[in-house]
């Protein structure tokens, strides 16, 4: 997509302002009829939902209450951060040098610059799990699984380092210069023979469907909803073409690939934050009386017997669950953006991607539980997910829930288009790097749009957790296995800085 064609984001808000207007003649005519007959939103729901219930109980399976993909990841963060020597604080300001272009050479290979691969990266993860997935923690897990969001935003910029940094060391670059990259080669690579290929096979398939899952359903679905909150529910079961506008939209900017996307989310995700952080900002100035008590409630919570679904265990369970589905760490998914970067030391852009958790968990979500907590909307019940942030924000700003619409679904657009590239790269190391693999994937990535569209809340939250997280299994036992290989990438690079041989430009 080049600059000539980037206009398309305003035709997004024309198309979301035109549909609401139709959508609504439409909803009321069919109010007037009377309609017995299920729509077709109910009739998708009914079926998707079954399904996404059995998915999540076989990759959600507990052993004393605990959810054994959670401790999977819990573990490997905090091995990472210790065997690294906790380099998500120690090299932080590095981290920042390498995106602001302090170390860069613009004639190494890849597709994209550090600044454009963390964009595309945080397209995926900074999303509706910020906003609506912050808001169900917030209601389940009460102020406490906050403060377990944020260790796990921390912990998981370790994960983060060891996973991009491998993602760049074993990626493969075609003849015509396009990067393939991600767990999927690094762990056929890794030296661990059939089974490091078996793995790999065993992570795409969860990749794809993570990418229809999280990385799309979860995040046209909420759009919708907040379209749908806007206008008095007056576009209950019309769900269906919402998503069909969304997939037309998101089809014409995927055909591009990798650089297109990239191109795409450098502009949106950083206006795009912008804007939520400030509004979170104004909630919190005007309410700052409360935010040393909303803040207290978050640590004391965090460990209370009393806290919400199950006491302290209730809360970690539940922060750490939504900070893995909002940050990705360990999951694997952003190594595949990652890979297409320019450089030649690894460790550099495995250095960039430790910002993703710190802005995504540590920064974002923690912004967004505090706004709801100072408000107190989460005691007043009667919504869930994206609908409890808006009304969080309309206590302040009580038009935002307009903005909100736009913010949403450009959060969604973006999270859509980069998972769409995730997906496609585990597709075409299944079936090939050929256009027809590719066109195959697009189209059925598209149709998953509708669906998300038309399905409720917690089926697609259900289905989008199971297939993301799931991603964790076969990627941990790579990353376990080649992290001393990452440790050597590391040094090498740092001493690379140290010597003057990468010379740091002002």
């Amino acid at each position: 997509m080049t600059t000539r064609r980037f206009p398309f984001l305003l035709l997004v808000v024309f198309l979301l302002l035109t549909l609401s207007s139709s959508l609504i003649a439409q909803a009321d005519a069919a109010v007037a009829a009377e309609v017995a007959e299920p729509s077709l939103d109910a009739k998708i729901d009914a079926v998707f939902g079954k399904l996404a219930d059995l998915v999540f109980a076989v990759i959600f399976f507990k052993i004393l209450g605990f959810p054994i993909v959670l401790a999977w990841l819990i573990v490997a963060a905090t091995t990472f951060t210790i065997y690294f020597k906790f380099i998500n604080l120690r090299r932080f300001g590095l981290a920042v040098d390498i995106v602001r272009g302090r170390y860069a050479k613009p004639k190494e290979e890849g597709e994209v610059s550090h600044f454009q691969a963390l964009t595309a990266a945080l397209s995926g993860t900074v999303g509706l799990g910020n906003i609506a997935g912050v808001a169900v923690a917030v209601s389940l897990g009460g102020p406490g699984a906050t403060f377990w969001m944020i260790v796990a935003g921390l912990l998981g910029m370790s994960s983060k380092f060891v996973e991009c940094t491998l993602g760049v060391k074993y990626r493969e670059i075609g003849d015509d210069g396009r990067v393939y990259g991600g767990p999927m080669y690094y762990l056929s690579k890794s030296g661990l023979g059939a089974m490091g290929k078996v793995l790999a096979v065993v992570f795409a398939v969860f990749c794809i469907g993570g990418s229809f899952g999280g990385g799309n359903m979860f995040q046209v679905n909420q759009a919708f909803n907040q379209l749908n909150n806007v206008t008095d529910g007056r576009l209950d079961g019309f769900g269906w073409l919402f998503g069909m506008v969304i997939a037309a939209i998101v089809g014409v900017v995927i055909i591009g690939g990798i650089r297109s996307i990239a191109r795409a989310t450098s502009r949106i995700v950083p206006v795009m934050c912008g804007i939520y952080v400030l509004a979170a900002i104004c909630v919190l100035v005007a309410n700052i009386g409360a935010v040393p008590g909303a803040v207290l409630s978050i640590f004391t919570n965090a460990f209370s017997t009393e806290a919400a679904a199950g006491g302290a265990v209730g809360a970690l369970i539940i922060g750490f669950q939504r900070a893995a589905f909002s940050n990705e760490a360990g999951i694997g998914s952003a190594s595949i953006a990652h890979s297409a970067v320019r450089t030649k030391n690894p460790a550099s852009e495995g250095l960039v991607s430790l910002l993703e958790p710190f802005i995504d968990t540590v920064v974002v979500c923690t912004m967004t539980a505090l706004a709801i907590l100072v408000s107190g909307q989460h005691l007043v019940g009667g919504a869930d997910g994206v609908a409890l942030t808006s009304n969080a924000f309309q206590t302040v700003i009580p038009w935002f829930d307009k903005v909100l619409v736009v913010v949403v679904t450009l959060f969604a657009f973006s999270t859509m288009i980069s998972w769409s590239y995730y997906g496609e790269q585990a597709w075409c190391y299944l079936f090939g790097q050929t256009e027809t693999a590719k066109t195959i994937f697009k189209v059925i990535f598209c149709l998953f749009v509708v669906v998300g569209a038309a399905s409720s809340l917690n089926g697609v939250l259900n289905f989008s957790d199971a297939m993301i997280l799931a991603m964790a299994f076969p990627n941990i036992v790579g990353l376990y296995y080649l992290m001393p290989r990452v440790r050597a990438e590391l040094n090498d690079y740092v001493a690379k800085i140290e010597s003057g041989e990468i010379p740091r430009h002002k």
